[in-house]
């Protein structure tokens, strides 16, 4: 799978294709021959160099902007695109002096329609209606016959069962229609909404520049959003911001890493690797329910909850470990982490970033993966195997927006009919002054809440420290599985002997009173599986450890394509009111 470009990669974005280069005034222009101009570093670079490498300047990787034409002869397989809505008509509602001559006038000097082209086509072979923004009509302002274009779009979608693809460019509402072009915001928002009900997806990619009522409408809307390298992208524009409150920009702002950044977007994907990424998405999203589908139903009845092959738990031969050891082994930094887990267990990995929020919480990871050809979703918390990474995951202990992302992640797999694992191993949800002002209570607690009604098969792998609430967040599922030497706890024991004995030295007898052991939960009934460990679980093991865990996966999904949506939701309530 096309990974997502989301590093912090320094690239400004001014695009531009042949045939449209000289419309913009405020563009540079370029000489109609074999040589162009790059925007950003100013170079004179090889024409052919240019289209081949996407229309990125291979000298500074700067972005041209390219126009409508060259962005669906990008994405469309060749000769598929169907063009959609032409015969809607321009009207001037303020009667605005001169709109209508320049409506003409952009009409002979683009041959577009109008600021966007919607229509059908083929991407690598799969049905999708596909939209192009133009800033160069306009900049891509939105008035009536956009707004038009645009729900008329997603209803046609709606009707034949059609993801959408749409790229944006604008300046934002359009003023010379003025309140008329603000009710386009609601106008397409509502089409988006009954296109998402029918359970269908929606691929927003921005392109510079995105801002205005555009980005407070139809860009902001998608289920997964893209952007293009350095694209600009906010509601109110970086000048208008810098004079409104008197003080200096930082560098990058408002720019898509900067969006990725703060939880905003889903992730960066450069040009030469967008067709394949939006090819991937849709192949992925094109059909929503196929947990229901999945594989052939086999004996399921007798899929043993405890592997046999790996005898009794902590013998294999060697003499039990006690409580306290586990504790330790949970903690150790040879560990596999979940992304460790991920690459093992998975076929492939697209990951996804942000809550749409506030900031992209390095702590818990998420996206979508695909397991045996089925795609399904997988979040988990992610520690670091150095200081510096650990300081960027803040030792897997999760802030508000962390469990927001989940939840976030869990409702579009809902939507999707996917399958949901998470991989929890955590000392605990992140505690501090930002943290609590940010909500960090009610962020676990809404995914309590939610979790406990998502309707499709959930299930929970402990592979490491399970602390508190903060394990708990990712940890309502149908199911929750234990590595051997994980642990589960109402807190550290550390934290428990100082609360009750007044005494944290007395951690390691607090943590056999406690019960906090893979063994120890699963006589108590809180988790449903332990999984064996020959010798602790670290990188060198982790493939063996990993095929195992794919054969529980493959029996959970089997046993829950049997079950109807409410049933999978039923049973996980059940489950948690038996305790």
């Amino acid at each position: 799978m096309a990974k997502l470009k989301h590093m912090f990669k320094k690239t400004a974005v001014l695009f531009r294709d042949r045939e449209d280069r000289n419309q913009e005034k405020k563009e540079p222009s370029a000489p109609e021959g074999l040589w162009l101009k790059c925007p950003k570093c100013g170079e004179v670079v090889y024409r052919d160099d240019v289209k081949a490498h996407g229309y990125v300047c291979p000298k500074c990787e700067g972005y041209f902007r390219i126009g409508t034409r060259t962005r669906i002869r990008m994405v469309a397989d060749t000769g598929t695109f169907q063009e959609w809505f032409t015969d809607l008509e321009t009207e001037n509602p303020l009667e605005y002096p001169g709109y209508e001559e320049k409506i003409a006038n952009l009409h002979e000097k683009t041959k577009l329609h109008e600021a966007v082209t919607v229509g059908k086509c083929m991407v690598n072979g799969l049905e999708t209606v596909l939209g192009v923004c133009d800033a160069r009509f306009l900049m891509g302002s939105m008035g009536y016959v956009v707004g038009e274009k645009i729900t008329r779009a997603f209803e046609r979608a709606t009707e034949e069962k059609l993801p959408v693809v749409l790229f944006t460019s604008s300046g934002g509402a359009r003023m010379q229609e003025g309140i008329v072009s603000l009710m386009q915001m609601a106008k397409t928002s509502a089409a988006i909404r009954k296109h998402s009900e029918a359970g269908l997806f929606y691929l927003p990619v921005l392109t510079d520049p995105t801002t205005g009522g555009v980005t407070a409408s139809f860009a902001m809307l998608g289920d997964v959003i893209l952007a293009e390298p350095g694209a600009l992208i906010g509601f109110a524009g970086p000048r208008v911001i810098a004079q409104t409150i008197g003080q200096k920009l930082p560098e990058g702002f408002q720019r898509a890493e900067f969006l990725v950044e703060k939880g905003i977007i889903d992730g960066v994907v450069e040009r030469q690797e967008l067709k394949e990424t939006v090819w991937k998405l849709l192949k992925i999203h094109q059909d929503s329910m196929q947990y229901i589908h999945y594989g052939k139903t086999q004996n399921v009845e007798n899929f043993p909850e405890i592997r046999s092959s790996r005898g009794k738990a902590g013998t294999d031969g060697k003499s039990e470990l006690t409580a306290w050891e586990r504790v330790e082994i949970s903690r150790s930094k040879e560990r596999p982490t979940t992304l460790s887990y991920v690459q093992q267990i998975f076929d492939e990995f697209l990951e996804l970033h942000g809550d749409r929020a506030f900031r992209d919480d390095g702590a818990v990871i998420g996206g979508i993966a695909m397991f045996s050809g089925q795609p399904v979703t997988v979040i988990g918390q992610q520690k670091g195997k150095n200081v510096k990474e650990n300081i960027y995951r803040n030792f897997g202990m999760a802030s508000p927006e962390g469990y927001r992302k989940a939840l976030r992640l869990m409702k579009q797999a809902e939507k999707f009919g996917r399958p949901v694992v998470t991989f929890v191993d955590t000392p605990g949800a992140a505690c501090g002054i930002e943290a609590e002002e940010r909500g960090q209570g009610e962020a676990i607690a809404r995914n309590l809440l939610e979790m406990s009604g998502i309707r499709t098969p959930m299930v929970s792998i402990l592979i490491g420290e399970g602390g508190s609430g903060g394990a708990l967040g990712l940890a309502v599922t149908d199911e929750v599985w234990m590595m051997e030497n994980a642990t589960y706890s109402i807190l550290s024991p550390e934290g428990f002997a100082s609360i009750l004995w007044k005494d944290g030295k007395r951690a390691k007898e607090a943590s056999e009173v406690m019960k906090i052991t893979a063994k120890d939960l699963k006589n108590l009934r809180i988790i449903e599986r332990v999984i064996r460990e020959p010798e602790p679980a670290n990188e060198e093991n982790l493939p063996e450890i990993a095929e195992e865990i794919r054969e529980d996966l493959d029996g959970f999904l089997r046993k829950s394509s049997q079950k109807t949506r409410e049933e999978i939701v039923e049973e996980r309530y059940e489950r948690f009111r038996r305790m």
